[in-house]
């Protein structure tokens, strides 16, 4: 098989991949839906109403007071992490009731109600909103992380773009090595029948 034939065959068995990659390049450059994608969304917190005075731990190394729509919060970080405290008590806080997680994420959601609607139910930490977004709290850091459509269609793009095409790391990182192997060919095989035709017509 003679360079061009071989160029034009591993040309049509790179298509898919060369159209994958300029179809998602796209996407990332422009990056649509990624600001709404990817927003954070904070707990709402409040003037403090009087002050506050307790005796730190020993092993605390940070300190976080803040009010939510539940009250005080108390957080404080040792060598493994921040941890919710009872402001008297400096005890562990007791996890929070459906109830709380509930008024505590819709609290949150009225910094953008287009985007996360209302809840419709709660599981655990974990809260489903009227518009498919999915928010889970961290009590310990007294944080919100929220997941919607547009960040799985987006992290779809990025499976794609890499060539995860598969459930297996092993099997993907083999596709992206032989992507790039395939790209490489694909272009010396260009150029060198580009050279040898220029050395003929010359």
């Amino acid at each position: 098989m003679n360079q061009s034939k071989l160029h034009r065959l591993l040309g049509l068995i790179m298509m898919l991949p060369l159209l994958a990659w300029a179809a998602t390049g796209v996407i990332f450059l422009t990056k649509p839906d990624y600001d709404q994608a990817y927003e954070r969304l904070p707990v709402k917190t409040y003037p403090m109403e009087s002050k506050v005075q307790f005796i730190p731990g020993e092993k605390w190394q940070e300190i976080k007071l803040v009010r939510s729509v539940l009250g005080l919060h108390l957080l404080a970080k040792n060598n493994e992490g921040f941890r919710q405290y009872d402001p008297v008590t400096r005890l562990p806080a007791a996890a929070p009731t459906t109830q709380q997680v509930s008024a505590l994420i819709g609290d949150a959601l009225h910094s953008n109600p287009e985007r996360y609607g209302t809840i419709e139910r709660v599981d655990g930490f974990t809260a489903y909103t009227s518009t498919g977004v999915v928010i889970t709290l961290n009590w310990n850091t007294l944080s919100l992380n929220q997941r919607g459509r547009d960040r799985e269609v987006i992290e779809t793009l990025y499976h794609i773009h890499y060539l995860q095409w598969t459930q297996w790391e092993g099997v993907n990182l083999a596709l992206g090595i032989l992507g790039l192997i395939g790209l490489l060919s694909l272009t010396l095989l260009g150029l060198s029948t580009y050279l040898a035709r220029g050395r003929s017509s010359a």
